[in-house]
């Protein structure tokens, strides 16, 4: 579970590259299956019963099925049935956040610049697996509404603390992105919490923004600005690598 922007597509491709976890991607981005309770919990059944009809095909057996959900994909909106799905399916879930904020708002402006632009060759790509690519990509800078930049960082923070609130009662872990790149003991973790063996596992997935976010925004002094002074400071010179 997690929200747009957030490291999700690479988090996945970690999981994906162990032999004994499948995970089947943003299944709940198609809107009819979120219509309401029943085509959720329809849809979640396929995905868990997936294993059955696959694992033939596959030389270890699966000990870990699942799917990518954001946040504004119905989890919320139906919240309480999901966790009582979850809760009598002995579903385990994992929530990955991004600590940088700052940093999210930059992703998301430049990924849906990039819907219309199509700066890779008239392609749009979420992700990408190559350095120039990624150059590419983050050539384009977003200027940021410094006026709601704080209000909308509040926004998020509010959503995740509901979620995290809504969906307590269930077997989970919480993760942030940051750590899991600074930190891949996070990886170790994630799969004892999975029960599956210990594996060292990788993604071919370039990062897109990388070092001093004041070369990924074009209005850098008005956004600084904004945020001295606040809780959120750190946002403006955090950095790690990937």
């Amino acid at each position: 579970m997690s929200m747009q922007r957030s490291g999700s597509g690479w988090f996945e491709t970690l999981l994906n590259n162990h032999t004994n976890i499948s995970s089947n991607g943003e299944v709940f981005s198609v809107k009819v299956r979120r219509t309401n309770v029943s085509t959720i919990v329809e849809t979640l059944d396929k995905v868990y019963n997936l294993d059955w009809f696959t694992s033939a095909s596959k030389n270890e057996c699966t000990a870990a099925v699942g799917l990518k959900w954001m946040l504004n994909q119905g989890l919320m909106q139906y919240h309480k049935e999901i966790v009582e799905y979850f809760n009598a399916r002995g579903v385990s879930a994992i929530f990955l956040f991004r600590r940088n904020l700052l940093r999210r708002m930059i992703s998301i402006l430049a990924n849906s610049y990039d819907q219309n632009a199509k700066l890779l060759n008239g392609t749009h790509k979420s992700h990408v697996h190559s350095p120039l690519e990624a150059d590419i990509l983050a050539s384009y800078k977003p200027v940021i509404n410094a006026t709601l930049l704080v209000p909308n960082i509040r926004e998020v923070e509010e959503t995740t603390k509901k979620a995290l609130e809504y969906f307590k009662s269930t077997r989970h872990i919480i993760l942030y992105y940051e750590d899991v790149v600074k930190n891949r003991t996070k990886l170790a973790e994630v799969q004892e919490f999975l029960k599956v063996p210990k594996r060292e596992l990788s993604s071919r997935q370039v990062k897109i923004h990388k070092g001093s976010l004041s070369k990924h925004i074009q209005n850098w002094n008005d956004v600084e600005k904004a945020l001295n002074g606040t809780q959120y400071e750190s946002y403006l010179y955090g950095d790690y690598r990937r």
